[in-house]
């Protein structure tokens, strides 16, 4: 007994020690949306220089990895907030709900477009519509024009679906499924695009959960290719792939303007202004979740919401409009930014 009861006390004495580490974490814990990711970045960066708090630690996991990580519970060992390209969805609330992530401040931050760019060799940007580019990703397309029956997508190139696009491989390389790019691109590109063939539009209609699972399947052939989380692994992919296409946010063609292009989509450039208006037609809302109740566990948690919702961030000519974002219109984001400083929580599930 004597051999052991040191080793007990000293076990005891290191298990204190361990959980008094755990309870001194005074780094927030920021995780999701690749998107989100620089301007966040940006944020904690000159939250660490300007305060006496220290420098969050920002991790890009997606949107929908960052909802499973920030929804798995309470605890120092949980991340305090997470980034998301998309709202988060009931499912995502409920799952936080049932692992005690129960005060959630949610946070629009402003707008942002979904580029299909290429890199700029001299050569004009494609011009596309919704609905070809639906059907150059399409993991299925409808055999006749009644859409009573569909065959794998045949399409090859992008002038096999209309002579006026490019004659060359179609290769576009593009978020994966746990991105909240991803889930944008589906939700406004390629079921958007579905919506232009007249039998899609009537199959909408008719059975919505059909037209959904088809119109939202993008193919497995070899023409798009799941490239990570990384929007920048994928602007460097394009430089090295002259006739490739990324699908990636607009900030990341903002901020390599000098060699790469976005396609103009329906007859509209992806510019900040067509993006602010709601003119481009991939355009979407930025956001981040706060967890309320790591507010009195985390130092500086309030104080780095209320940085990221100051004019000087995310105002109209605040440092995130430099890297991209484009911002909420100002009557909307005081209204936002009053209720994100407060932490309000959000009181039912999204839609």
């Amino acid at each position: 007994m004597k051999l052991t009861t040191p080793l007990a006390a000293l076990a005891a004495i290191l298990a204190l020690g361990a959980g008094a580490q755990a309870q001194q974490r005074d780094q927030i814990r920021i995780v999701g949306s690749s998107t989100v990711f620089p301007f966040s970045t940006a944020v904690a960066e000159s939250f660490g220089a300007k305060t006496r708090f220290s420098t969050p630690v920002v991790e890009s996991t997606g949107s929908g990895g960052g909802f499973r990580l920030f929804c798995a519970g309470v605890g120092l060992d949980q991340p305090d907030i997470t980034n998301a390209s998309r709202r988060m969805q009931a499912s995502e609330y409920e799952r936080c709900q049932a692992n005690g992530v129960r005060e959630i401040t949610e946070v629009r931050i402003g707008f942002d477009g979904i580029v299909l760019g290429s890199a700029d060799h001299g050569n004009p940007p494609m011009e596309v519509t919704l609905t070809q580019l639906w059907l150059a990703l399409a993991a299925e397309v409808p055999a006749d024009d009644s859409c009573s029956s569909f065959v794998a997508n045949p399409y090859n190139s992008w002038s096999d679906i209309d002579a006026s696009l490019p004659a060359q491989r179609i290769e576009v390389f593009g978020p994966p499924p746990t991105s909240g790019t991803r889930d944008a691109f589906v939700e406004l590109a390629m079921q958007g695009g579905a919506e232009g063939i007249a039998c899609m539009d009537a199959l909408k209609d008719s059975d919505r959960d059909r037209f959904e699972s088809i119109a939202s399947r993008i193919r497995e052939d070899g023409k798009w290719v799941d490239a990570g989380e990384n929007d920048n692994a994928i602007v460097q992919t394009l430089m090295n792939t002259p006739d490739g296409f990324g699908v990636f946010g607009f900030s990341f063609l903002d901020q390599n303007s000098d060699r790469l292009h976005g396609a103009i989509i329906d007859g509209v450039s992806p510019e900040f202004e067509d993006i602010a208006s709601g003119a481009y037609p991939v355009s979407r809302s930025l956001y981040f979740y706060v967890k309320n109740q790591h507010a009195g566990l985390v130092p500086g948690l309030a104080e780095y919401v209320g940085e990221f919702t100051s004019d000087d961030a995310w105002g109209e000519f605040g440092y995130l409009t430099d890297r991209g974002l484009i911002p909420l219109p100002d009557d909307e984001r005081d209204a936002m930014g009053e209720a994100a400083r407060t932490l309000s929580p959000m009181t039912q599930a999204p839609e």
